[in-house]
């Protein structure tokens, strides 16, 4: 069941609050955030807000619609489409292509995030939303969620940081 829009901003809100937060605090044991998350530009800021209000959507292999289901790629093909009017196509690794590369350091709400999960670059995609945490569409639990970047499985896997933004 996907959020209803007014929670979905609330929820929105708080996790960008936290964000901007100027202390950063420890997220796992194993990791710790040494600088807070950069500010993201207003359209970035849109991504993100999309990108949150699909959280629980179903996974579907191939999927570009989430009343269907999405898949990594088509989960950001869909939010870029429908908050900028942006066309992204393709699978991650398309779309690592399409997107400047940019230094994790300087990752912002809505740039992209890479990781290599079937032995191959740019196998999977999410977006940043912030204080070391991205949104995604994995085939694992079949449900759009959110997770970390120190969480270990993507640590460990993590490939590079891309924006379309300036």
């Amino acid at each position: 069941m996907r959020l209803a829009l007014p929670f979905a901003m609330i929820i929105s809100a708080a996790l960008l609050a936290a964000c901007g937060s100027p202390s950063p605090r420890p997220s796992s044991s194993t990791e710790t955030i040494t600088q807070p998350s950069r500010v993201g530009s207003e359209k970035g800021v849109d991504v993100v807000l999309y990108a949150l209000g699909l959280v629980d959507t179903g996974y579907r292999f191939g999927g570009k619609n989430p009343d269907a289901g999405l898949d990594c790629s088509g989960m950001v093909s869909h939010i870029y489409q429908s908050t900028l009017g942006l066309k992204v196509k393709g699978s991650a690794a398309d779309i690592a292509r399409q997107a400047r590369a940019i230094e994790r350091q300087d990752l912002r709400p809505g740039d992209l995030v890479f990781f290599n999960t079937n032995n191959r670059s740019f196998s999977h995609v999410g977006i940043y939303i912030g204080d070391a945490r991205f949104v995604h569409a994995p085939s694992t639990n079949g449900r759009v969620r959110i997770d970390r970047l120190g969480d270990r499985y993507y640590a460990q896997r993590f490939e590079a940081a891309r924006t379309f933004f300036d």
